[in-house]
């Protein structure tokens, strides 16, 4: 019986891992196969009208494809996931692309974030003394606030504010509701490049070019980022005014 038992306690250890271990392999596999070529945005265009095609005529098998391959970029920290979400709203419509983006990337963000707290987030959070303790005890109380600033204003890649909440105590449902609520702003500004993209690329065209990164950023796209920057900063502005009233 004591057997059983310390072979069930060697395994946890290795299980614990096993997380990182599927995500780590999957990237392996992707460059493996040379699947990080497909994204660029030359390809992006060239497959937009086919797998309009393809959403048309089978539109829950697509969007279930998308919203999970979406989540598994996002999981395995693919870079040009903003990409994803311009396809998207170019085949989905600005609010069905967008919605899609946003619930793909909180399904891998969630995914990223259950995987580090399961590997490392019990060794780091006892690890932690000092001010990295106290930062700890202030996100942990005030976590869907925090979350939602960091989401909000992408101060941080995304891919940190990912695995970030894994090092401290917060719950499945604080991180599921910060991450969609905020980065609906901010995915909903890259959905209206998608949903303008023929206009974009006739642009382009009328001038005997391809189109580039350069003609997607339009005043409204940096206006519209700016405001997202504003937005997260605003509430801890007035709770420091407030806090200073209530001292005075």
């Amino acid at each position: 019986m004591a057997s059983e038992q310390t072979k069930v306690a060697g395994r946890r250890p290795l299980l614990r891992y096993l997380p990182i271990l599927l995500i780590a392999v999957a990237i392996g596999t992707g460059l493996a196969l040379g699947w990080h070529e497909y994204f660029t945005l030359q390809h992006a265009i060239d497959a937009r009208q086919s797998v309009r095609q393809f959403a048309a005529d089978h539109v829950l098998i697509a969007a279930v494809v998308y919203v999970l391959g979406y989540a598994i970029a996002v999981a395995v920290a693919f870079p040009a996931t903003w990409l994803l979400t311009v396809m998207g709203s170019a085949v989905f419509g600005l609010v069905g692309g967008g919605l899609l983006a946003a619930s793909g990337a909180t399904l891998g963000a969630t995914a990223l974030f259950l995987a580090a707290r399961t590997a490392f987030g019990d060794v780091l959070r006892k690890s932690a003394q000092g001010f990295v303790a106290r930062v700890a005890a202030g996100f942990e109380r005030n976590a869907f606030s925090y979350l939602l600033a960091l989401r909000l204003a992408p101060v941080l890649p995304f891919t940190v504010v990912n695995v970030l909440p894994a090092l401290f105590k917060v719950s499945i449902p604080v991180f599921v509701g910060a991450t969609l609520l905020g980065i609906l702003p901010g995915t909903f500004v890259y959905a209206s490049i998608g949903a303008g993209l023929d206009d974009i690329i006739a642009s382009a065209a009328a001038e005997g070019r391809l189109p580039e990164l350069g003609d997607l950023i339009s005043p409204t796209l940096t206006l519209g980022l700016l405001g997202l920057a504003v937005l997260a900063v605003l509430p801890t502005v007035l709770q420091s005014l407030l806090s200073r009233r209530s001292k005075a």
